[in-house]
């Protein structure tokens, strides 16, 4: 199977619209804020690529390519530079998210790169965040910039040091920035979570040893990373010590992080790295014991006739689908295995996508509910050590 196949179910899965309910719209003037103007973006994202490690170890320098981009930095100042950036603040407590891949090139002479205005990114990239974000939403005031995306399977296709230095290049640039403003001007001082998927997983690795390295005060406000559906390994803590991954439901400051596959998988998972930590979603514990669909707070399940957006309820909110998922962490693989779907047929797979057993796409809405109490959980813990 080519990357380009692999690609295909995810895009498919992407390119519907978006839910409108899924993010702030509208102008609103950004809070008054005393901290010091925003860097310029070479200060933002200064550190190289060949001395800032990925989430699975240190990159190589960039190699060239006939289709390379140098999209522009997007203007974080603007509300259009946002998916999502509250017009309101409800809740005590933010989370800054990066979506998964959600770019793909419509033809050969495309450019590897996206611009973070490109529409049908854009689209797909409304698309997660109904998906995955949204798990957050009661208990969090959640931000989300679109930034520049790497083609997926080009990337895919690179060897694994190439891969990081291209995504450790521009997307992670624009990602930083982002971060960076919303720390300046948006956040004031709260506490807040890192959530992100695939690629958003890669970039947002970046964030963490290049942007939190060097803010450590920052840092402790953090409450917990869902670096979800991109493997983080040993190496890349022994690079950043700083960096803790989570032991139990509601330790603070550590990044939790899974790859969820069926039992059998017909290939090789294009999206894993040998070694990888992983937690188990319904438990939040690290052993390899079982968590039955019966202790499973709820998924979701997304609806192929609209290429994948959750299900909702007559009233607008996402139904919540009851014991469908079963999780079990699979030290030697690196991953989270979930025995009790169909893994064979739609939703789960579909011919030309990825390997039959890989559920990539299916990392957040299986275990959706739960990845919404146990953020509530942790904030709690964060809130009542403080």
């Amino acid at each position: 199977m080519t990357a380009r196949g692999i690609l295909a179910i995810v895009m498919t899965m992407l390119a519907v619209p978006a839910l409108a309910a899924c993010v702030a719209s509208g102008p609103a003037a950004a809070p008054t804020t005393s901290a010091s103007a925003a860097p310029s973006p070479s200060a933002a994202a200064s550190p190289s690529a060949a001395t800032s490690p990925s989430p699975t170890g240190p990159s190589a320098a960039p190699s060239a390519s006939p289709q390379a981009s140098n999209p522009a930095l997007p203007d974080y100042s603007l509300r259009s530079s946002w998916l999502a950036r509250p017009t309101r603040l409800d809740h005590t407590v933010d989370v800054f998210y990066l979506y998964p891949s959600a770019y793909t090139k419509p033809d050969a002479s495309a450019p590897n790169i996206c611009a973070a205005d490109d529409p049908a990114m854009m689209q797909g990239a409304r698309v997660a965040f109904s998906r995955q974000a949204t798990a957050f939403s009661p208990v969090a005031d959640i931000y989300a910039p679109y930034y520049s995306q790497a083609d997926a399977s080009y990337a895919l296709s690179l060897p694994p040091a190439q891969r990081d230095a291209l995504i450790g290049g521009i997307p992670a640039r624009d990602a930083i920035a982002a971060f960076d403003y919303y720390v300046r001007h948006l956040n004031h001082g709260r506490p807040f979570i890192l959530a992100s998927h695939s690629q958003g997983s890669q970039v947002m690795g970046f964030l963490l040893s290049r942007y939190m390295k060097g803010h450590q005060t920052l840092y402790k406000r953090m409450i917990v990373a869902y670096v979800v559906g991109y493997s983080v390994t040993p190496g890349y803590l022994a690079q950043n010590p700083f960096l803790k991954f989570a032991t139990g439901p509601s330790d603070t400051g550590v990044i939790a992080s899974w790859n969820t596959e069926a039992p059998t998988v017909d290939g090789t998972n294009p999206v894993l790295t040998p070694g990888g930590l992983v937690i188990n979603p319904i438990t939040w514990t690290r052993t390899q014991a079982t968590a039955g669909a019966a202790r499973n707070l709820g998924s979701i399940e997304l609806d192929p006739a609209t290429g994948g957006t959750p299900y909702l309820n007559t009233d607008g909110s996402i139904r919540r689908v009851m014991n469908l998922a079963d999780a079990t962490v699979d030290t030697a693989k690196g991953v989270v295995v979930c025995s009790t779907i169909d893994a064979s047929a739609p939703p789960y797979y579909t011919p030309g996508g990825f390997p039959m057993g890989v559920l990539h796409t299916f990392d957040y809405p299986l275990y959706f509910f739960d990845i919404r109490a146990n953020a509530a959980n942790r904030i709690a813990h964060f809130l009542g050590t403080r």
